[in-house]
């Protein structure tokens, strides 16, 4: 879904070179992010959550650009990374291959929760109104590897007996969560995945009425996107980074408005995201 990727590194060099052992005292934060728009912007955008944490640190914070989830996931595994901001799903993949661990989540000031729902939704001149009612009825998913937006909904459509392989009438993958808020609105599919709170955001932007909208089927609750760390830094360092993660706030946070506040959270919040792929028969060591 769209929101900025942020990755922080506490690597004792800048972007390019290797990281000094844990063993050695740490001289500077690196934060990376995922480019979603021009990179300088990004920096710009970001300046305010660096001085905060290099604040609370006491040590300077400087921004990176990265590339994507799997170059991150890599750069942890082969210890050039030691903190990364991860989806839930790409999370749970990087913890088959990375020895690392989920330790702060965040939370918006429009949520005030650190967890959102999936759901199903359809255009009330559907007539859709329940799981049965979609048999049939052209469909749209997000994207393959989207959580809220496609894993999560076609296991909990497999939960209550529909079978998204064979009952539906066409399947397809939007691309995003406002693409299914937009094609649901204006008719373009009869019913589509989203996560709740990026239809909320679509229908303030009047991407979408909410007096035309359906909700067919919501989800258990799925924890946010966590901020990891490599199980082998220091304990000390564990809780200085995680201190300073705590003490940012009040900030705008991507797409999702201003930053209420991180939470701790722990590996085992992330155990849903585990049952959903057992469930849907996914093999995380071969997705990598």
């Amino acid at each position: 879904m769209n929101r900025r990727k942020v990755l922080i590194s506490t690597a004792a060099a800048v972007a390019g070179t290797v990281a000094l052992p844990a063993i050695a005292q740490q001289q500077v934060l690196t934060v990376g992010l995922i480019p979603s728009e021009d990179s300088r912007a990004m920096i710009a955008n970001s300046q305010a959550m660096m001085d905060m944490l290099s604040k609370a640190l006491g040590m300077p914070v400087k921004p990176f650009v990265a590339a994507d989830y799997n170059g991150v996931i890599e750069a942890l595994r082969s210890k050039r990374l030691d903190v990364a901001y991860l989806g839930p799903f790409s999370y749970v993949l990087g913890t088959t291959v990375a020895e690392i661990e989920a330790f702060a989540v965040a939370e918006t000031k429009k949520a005030g929760r650190t967890f959102y729902h999936s759901q199903i939704i359809a255009h009330k001149d559907s007539g859709i109104k329940t799981v049965n009612d979609l048999k049939g009825k052209n469909f749209a998913f997000v994207d393959p590897s989207s959580t809220s937006g496609h894993l999560f909904p076609k296991a909990g459509l497999m939960k209550m007996g529909f079978n998204p392989e064979k009952d539906f009438g066409r399947v397809i993958f939007s691309g995003s969560h406002d693409s299914n808020a937009i094609a649901v609105q204006n008719k373009k599919v009869d019913a589509a995945a989203i996560a709740d709170r990026i239809l909320d955001a679509a229908i303030a932007k009047g991407l979408a009425k909410r007096e035309d909208i359906t909700v067919v089927w919501r989800s258990d609750p799925i924890p946010e996107s966590p901020t990891v760390w490599r199980k082998d830094l220091p304990a000390d360092l564990k809780k200085r980074v995680q201190a300073a993660f705590l003490e940012v706030k009040d900030i705008p946070w991507s797409d999702q408005g201003v930053l209420n506040g991180f939470k701790p959270t722990t590996d085992a919040d992330y155990n849903i995201i585990r049952d959903t792929a057992k469930l849907l028969n996914l093999d995380l060591k071969k997705m990598k």
